[in-house]
């Protein structure tokens, strides 16, 4: 009989960027990406898609070296970060409280099996929009912005992990995610995996690091409303000269069309469309690609660009 699921983190919540640019980084986000600007305190500031309800879901923070400062999940009740946290606490990843939050209450901060820092909180800030800022419509967050790609909210995170199914395990038995997808190659090695907590398909993705080092990212994921979105985003793209990886196109694994850029710090991101899909059965059963299935690309024949298999943060020498 299958365990019964855990359904105590409510959505993938923030993520910190680090990033030797930082203002550079953030011109970006907001010009470029039409982000919304909600805040600055030391050397972070705080950014949103237009309909993130919370203070901010991207967090920018001066580093020498690009790469994740951290990424956090808001649970479902404070029961389920009390929860959760005894689950944390059995184990020796966890790091330990911390108060003086911006945006949000009390956190508890661990480490995954992989050194990725996490954060899971349930005291929020409800993004307050000023007038001019205030939608039309009192059932989104803010006002659909007449600025750039115009990202609509945070879809999803992926980083790169030494041992994928430790990665994989522990985000599963502690944290209560559920497996969508995963690449098993002929071998028998897992080379990444999908997990969610929410209706999404996945809120985090673990692919393989193909340096063998530990804590690194690949990539962090908006979603936008339309593939025409990602379209039109390659032409805004090309017009302030951002570095565009790859795409438009679409993947096979999880189906996102997407288009794939660096930001000035050098970190990867992707716009998608329409981001994670739903998975409505409480009973999926993970989709698993075989090594050949992989080595086909994308889904409609596009190979998978070298450096998607190289490019990391922060670099490996």
């Amino acid at each position: 009989m299958n365990p019964e699921p855990v359904f105590d983190l409510a959505h993938l919540a923030h993520v910190e960027l680090l990033t030797p640019k930082l203002e550079e980084s953030a011109r970006f986000f907001v010009e470029v990406m039409g982000m919304i600007e909600s805040g600055r305190e030391d050397d972070s500031i705080f950014l949103r898609g237009w309909d993130d309800y919370e203070h901010h879901s991207l967090q920018l923070t001066a580093s020498p070296k690009p790469g994740l400062g951290h990424y956090a999940f808001r649970t479902s009740s404070l029961q389920a970060l009390e929860r959760r946290v005894a689950a944390l606490e059995e184990t020796s990843l966890g790091i330990g409280w911390k108060d003086d939050n911006v945006g949000h209450g009390p956190a508890y901060c661990f480490t995954d099996t992989d050194e990725h820092k996490m954060e899971i909180y349930y005291e929020t800030e409800w993004y307050q929009p000023p007038e001019n800022q205030r939608p039309a419509l009192k059932n989104q967050a803010s006002r659909f912005p007449n600025r750039g790609i115009a990202l609509r909210r945070l879809d999803h995170i992926n980083i790169l992990a030494a041992d994928v199914r430790a990665c994989r395990v522990f985000l599963q038995e502690t944290l209560g995610c559920r497996m969508t997808e995963q690449v098993i190659f002929d071998d028998g090695s897992e080379k990444a995996a999908w997990v969610t907590v929410t209706n999404k398909t996945y809120d985090v993705a673990i692919v393989e690091d193909w340096a063998r080092a530990r804590g690194r990212l690949h990539h962090i994921t908006y979603a936008v409303d339309s593939r025409e979105d990602i379209l039109r985003a390659a032409d805004i793209c090309l017009e302030y000269g951002v570095f565009m990886e790859t795409g438009p196109h679409k993947h096979a694994i999880q189906q996102t069309f997407f288009l794939y850029v660096y930001e000035p710090g050098g970190n990867r991101f992707e716009i998608a469309s329409p981001g994670a899909r739903l998975v409505l059965a409480p009973d999926w059963k993970p989709i698993v690609w075989s090594e050949a299935e992989r080595k086909k690309g994308q889904a409609w024949g596009l190979p998978t660009i070298p450096s998607f298999h190289s490019h990391g943060t922060p670099p490996v020498e």
